[in-house]
């Protein structure tokens, strides 16, 4: 276990459609409790987070605290790795989440409680365990986009574009924005997938790329993946000859049993090349949209890129 200084908790107060805003006093007076050293900063809107995070005067044993859901630790991450100010620490940035968001899917890998007082604990009990991190490169990030959680390319990506617009429970809403693009079943790009030495081209409905175990509020992409093996798992499906045989796949996610289906393929890897041959890629990574109609991806694992504070 080890002493941890100082909590930077960057609390997005819209997260969780507003209900982040609510916990602030349990998180004062737990923390006040605890007579722990801590500044709680509130964002104002997109991109406020990383900002704030690049120019932290962080300590050498300080933690920087996503407080919201995927999308706020998805630009806490960014802010830690591309600081302005230089660290007093030569080890990686400590990391914590408090899961007060909509889907916290990042959080349910390593098993930090969506209850804010047990995750709080949990942070201040000091268990550092290392993160990897991965980049992706592409669409509007060309030079690089880092993420914590996953890449998803595809059906899945339109089912979150859809998802996001409504105004109910992350997974019901995932759920209800599958079944609207299973009826459109829009055309999929035919996709040269490289992973690290090996390579394939297929119609791909889906690919998701991750670190991290769910997306979407309910979904296993990545039912095994780990978070500090230097390694990203890849799930990909070639697309079924029915809108049926989807239906079938789709309802296999929330076991993260997929690839007993036909058509659906597992792996992992280090380095990732995706190019569209035909049609165009729907990208987002940790819930950030990455492109529309992009053609070219890359995306690699960073080993230990972070310290998480874990159980």
């Amino acid at each position: 276990m080890a002493e941890i200084g100082k909590l930077w908790v960057v609390l997005n107060p819209i997260a969780g459609k507003g209900k982040a805003a609510k916990q602030r006093p349990k998180i004062e007076q737990f923390l006040q409790a605890q007579k722990h050293d801590f500044t709680i900063l509130v964002t104002k809107g997109p991109g406020d987070a990383l900002e704030m995070v690049r120019n932290l005067p962080l300590g050498p044993d300080d933690a920087v605290i996503a407080a919201g859901g995927d999308g706020t630790c998805n630009e806490v991450i960014n802010g830690l790795l591309t600081r302005i100010t230089p660290s007093l620490s030569d080890k990686p940035p400590i990391f914590g989440v408090l899961p007060i968001g909509r889907g916290n899917d990042f959080a349910s890998t390593p098993g930090i409680p969506e209850d804010v007082v047990q995750a709080l604990g949990i942070l201040l009990a000091g268990n550092l365990k290392p993160l990897d991190v991965g980049m992706v490169k592409g669409g509007f990030f060309p030079g690089g986009r880092y993420f914590v959680n996953g890449v998803g390319i595809g059906f899945d990506t339109k089912v979150g574009f859809d998802a996001a617009k409504m105004k109910i429970k992350s997974g019901i809403a995932y759920a209800f924005g599958a079944i609207l693009n299973i009826i459109r079943y829009d055309p999929s790009p035919v996709i040269r997938i490289r992973c690290d030495a090996h390579e394939v081209t297929l119609p791909a409905i889906i690919v998701s790329i991750v670190n991290g175990r769910r997306m979407g509020g309910s979904f296993y992409m990545g039912p095994n993946a780990l978070l500090d093996d230097g390694l990203l798992d890849i799930c990909y499906v070639q697309r079924p000859s029915s809108r049926l045989k989807l239906m079938k796949v789709f309802l296999h996610y929330p076991k993260g049993t997929q690839t007993a289906c036909e058509g659906v393929y597992s792996g992992r890897g280090a380095q990732f090349h995706l190019t569209a041959l035909e049609g165009g890629m729907a990208v987002h990574c940790d819930g950030e949209t990455v492109c529309y109609d992009g053609t070219e991806l890359e995306i690699s694992c960073i080993p230990g890129a972070l310290r998480l504070l874990g159980v």
